[in-house]
């Protein structure tokens, strides 16, 4: 039997014991939040937004960078103070870092349980554990674990846009990258609950769904009883765009060495697919990119964006870039910088190297870049890459775009904001429209960051 859809609202009184859930890290770690927040609620939990109200903390970790988990131990000390306030209260740490840290975490003061991403299912066993003086861990992973049979509940206090995970893990092994230790073998999810997961969101007045995986080209599903019958993501794509015409439809993450020209031609078909690939390069060197593990060329990597270019105009194409890895020399950095001349990216995310004990670049080689190196290569590419959205975004100035409004402006409460299909941010009067509704913007002007416009 479907599971009915639940879209809670944080409540600060309840007869039930009170949960506070703390994010932090990528839309995946979001997603898993919906699936923790599904799995708790079932047990008799009540969500609260603030820690003193809660009988339990939960915090979602990240370990992608050193400062993601500098971030979450600096607000474990804060829950160590809290429970001194109340020490019935009880702290679990979630997610990547549960995998990476283990015991280490076990024995902070402030925590009580341990728990990586393949065992939410167990929590309300753990915290039982956990209320008798125990300090359990569970960090198994689990090759079948998808939560396919869960309806998330969603924690987007707006209800206009919703996350849905079509699989888990990763197969790819970068060498800087700690996922397929924390998160475990790459497995795809029974395409029919993921429609059914789609349909109850659109149901519950959901107007945009992205579609979540470590790297969603290489998602395949073969059918238990028929190995042969099998589906990739172009006819997933495919699947959920036809749920409902004004449903918005994203993705994310691209891979460049199995993206293929059947994703490109499905966003062509389908217009309420958005004109945006996230599409992670690194790197603009070839030997960075060997030394990497991320099996493909800069020649290669090009030649998508062609691919892309052609077949679909008007895609905003975004990427991520490592300053300072491994043995990077300024032929490696000036091989970037070209590379994003080259290509122009209208987005992109942007980081100095940080090692990561465990992956292949900690035990092989050696974090042999200085600090300041790193620093002001990193500098330089966010400098042309700021340069580049600019004029992305001066590009746009004068046309009108279809914009999804998602919530109030921060900087006014007489602005919301919104993106357009191609993943840009814009803000813009509120006039009459309402949050959740589609508006026609003229973009008047804009920052490198932003389109600024009026509803017309």
């Amino acid at each position: 039997m479907t599971q009915k859809y639940r879209n809670i609202r944080p409540v600060e009184k309840s007869q039930w014991p009170q949960l506070y859930i703390e994010t932090y890290g990528c839309q995946m770690n979001i997603n898993d939040s919906e699936v923790v927040l599904a799995v708790m609620q079932d047990s008799g939990y009540s969500l609260c937004h603030t820690i003193d109200l809660a009988d339990v903390i939960l915090i979602n970790t990240c370990s992608i960078r050193d400062n993601a988990e500098q971030r979450v131990l600096g607000r474990l000390d804060l829950f160590r103070q809290q429970k001194k306030k109340k020490p019935s209260l009880k702290v679990g740490v979630l997610g990547c870092m549960a995998g990476r840290l283990k015991e280490e975490l076990l024995n902070h003061p402030a925590v009580d349980l341990v728990v990586g991403p393949d065992a939410y299912r167990q929590l309300p066993k753990l915290l039982g554990m956990a209320s008798q003086g125990n300090k359990p861990i569970d960090i198994g992973l689990n090759p079948k674990e998808t939560y396919a049979d869960l309806s998330p509940v969603r924690l987007d206090p707006n209800g206009v846009s919703a996350f849905v995970s079509i699989m888990r893990g990763c197969n790819n092994a970068c060498a800087y990258c700690v996922v397929p230790f924390v998160r475990g073998r790459e497995r795809s999810r029974d395409p029919q609950t993921i429609e059914r997961e789609v349909r109850e969101v659109v149901a519950n007045g959901y107007k945009e769904v992205t579609l979540l995986g470590q790297n969603v080209d290489s998602y395949l599903w073969s059918n238990p009883q028929n190995p042969t019958d099998c589906l990739n993501f172009s006819q997933l794509l495919e699947i959920v765009a036809l749920v409902d015409p004004t449903l918005r439809v994203r993705f994310v993450t691209s891979h460049p060495k199995d993206m293929g020209k059947g994703v490109l031609y499905t966003m062509a078909m389908y217009p309420n697919i958005c004109n945006h690939i996230h599409l992670p390069v690194q790197s603009g060197s070839n030997q960075i990119l060997h030394k990497m593990n991320r099996r493909y060329t800069r020649e290669e990597y090009l030649e998508h964006i062609v691919s892309i270019r052609q077949i679909l105009p008007d895609c905003a194409v975004s990427s991520d870039f490592i300053a300072g890895f491994c043995d990077e020399t300024d032929q490696d950095h000036a091989d970037t910088l070209s590379l994003m001349n080259q290509v122009q990216f209208d987005q992109a995310f942007m980081f100095q190297y940080s090692e990561r004990s465990g992956t292949k670049a900690a035990n092989m080689y050696h974090d042999n870049v200085a600090e300041n190196i790193k620093t002001q290569r990193l500098n330089e590419i966010i400098a042309l890459q700021n340069k580049h959205a600019l004029a992305s975004n001066q590009r746009d100035t004068g046309k009108t775009f279809e914009v999804l409004v998602e919530g109030v402006s921060k900087r006014s409460n007489l602005e919301y904001y919104g993106r357009t299909p191609q993943n840009k941010v814009c803000v813009f009067p509120k006039a009459t429209c309402t949050i959740g509704a589609y508006v026609q913007v003229k973009i008047l002007r804009c920052t490198s960051a932003t389109l600024l416009g009026v509803i017309t």
